[in-house]
């Protein structure tokens, strides 16, 4: 049955009155607080002029999301550098000059929190630089695991708008606010590293806006205030870490590479591939597909098909697209034939590689 008018009166009241108590007990900046306070004020007129419902969902929407906002929350840091190197350890196998360099940068960051604590100290911004496949995008996940900071992944690949970074303005339908804000909100704290992946390859007709983004992303002096479009209000992202990978660097403005520092990840030797395959892969594939490790045996002889099913290849993916296909069809011979084990050999090994 329809509501009276007075029963829909106080409900429209109880909800007014929960976003006033939630704005006064958020954690935000005494300024933006005001503002959201003028919002509900308009919010309430808008309830005496009949247009609540649309009102309501605009100014009810901004305040959850600047709500969300971790203007104060961080995580705490773990600097043990023998744990950084057993995390990369595990992540990466060889490229020891691109470790030492995470090492030597986490390093820092312990000294800089054991001496200087109360100086404000900026890290330098790396962007790493390399051919698909060569691990760019693992080495962020590995520095948010050691330093056991959030991550947030913003990827560029046909990025066609600055507006997904920055937001669009509240005032229009169905605005949000931009990936890095979102991202925040998501992790929970304002000292996450952020991954800038593949920097390179955002859509010809944006690169240049959104490049202007980046330095205001990328620049100690501009990303204490950083202003989203839909908070309207500055947030501070001096806290996170940012970390940025690209294939090449011919498309990254000058003024982005000028506050970045660039390490060029090596291409993968097939010996390092044999020993990726054979430690990492392999056995997490198995793991995945449901077999034990005695299940599926791969011959010797067979791994340097395993390794250029195509001939030469920088990274590491179509060697693990390679044993990903060469597990399924195992486990498939198993189920189907009702086989104990599976041994791929030179003789049989066609049937378990691609066909191009």
């Amino acid at each position: 049955m329809p509501q009276s008018n007075q029963d829909y009166q106080q409900i429209l009241e109880q909800e007014i009155a929960e976003l006033k108590n939630k704005v006064s007990q958020a954690k935000m900046p005494e300024e933006l607080r005001y503002k959201a306070k003028r919002d509900i004020v308009a919010l309430e007129r808008s309830v005496e002029l009949g247009n609540y419902d649309l009102k309501y969902e605009k100014v009810s929407k901004y305040l959850d999301w600047i709500l969300k906002i971790p203007w104060e929350e961080k995580t705490q840091d773990r600097l043990d550098i023998q744990k950084a190197k057993e995390i990369f350890n595990q992540h990466h196998y060889g490229m020891q000059e691109v470790k030492d360099r995470f090492l030597e940068y986490i390093s820092v960051l312990s000294l800089r929190s054991r001496n200087y604590q109360d100086e404000e100290f900026r890290a330098p911004i790396l962007l790493l630089v390399g051919l698909v496949g060569t691990g760019k995008t693992t080495f962020a996940y590995a520095l948010s695991e050691a330093l056991e900071r959030k991550l947030i992944r913003i990827p560029f690949g046909g990025m066609g708008s600055a507006k997904e970074l920055r937001g669009n303005s509240r005032l229009l339908l169905g605005s949000e606010p931009g990936k890095v804000v979102r991202g925040m909100c998501e992790v929970g704290v304002n000292n996450p590293v952020i991954l800038l992946d593949e920097i390179d390859r955002a859509a010809d007709d944006a690169n240049q806006e959104i490049m202007g983004v980046l330095v205001e992303l990328l620049d100690p002096a501009q990303n204490h205030s950083f202003v989203d479009n839909y908070v309207d209000y500055p947030v501070n992202l001096s806290n996170a870490i940012f970390l940025a990978t690209a294939n090449n660097t011919g498309r990254i403005l000058t003024a982005v590479m000028d506050r970045l520092e660039k390490i060029s990840m090596p291409s993968y030797t097939d010996q390092e591939k044999m020993v990726i395959g054979k430690e990492y892969i392999f056995p997490e594939l198995l793991k995945k597909s449901g077999l034990k490790p005695n299940q599926l045996t791969i011959k010797e002889e067979v791994w340097p098909s395993m390794i250029r099913p195509l001939g030469y290849d920088a990274g590491i993916r179509t060697l693990q697209r390679t044993l990903e296909g060469a597990v399924r069809k195992a486990a498939r011979i198993i189920v189907e034939r009702g086989f104990d084990t599976v041994t791929i050999t030179k003789e049989n090994a066609a049937i378990f590689l691609p066909k191009y």
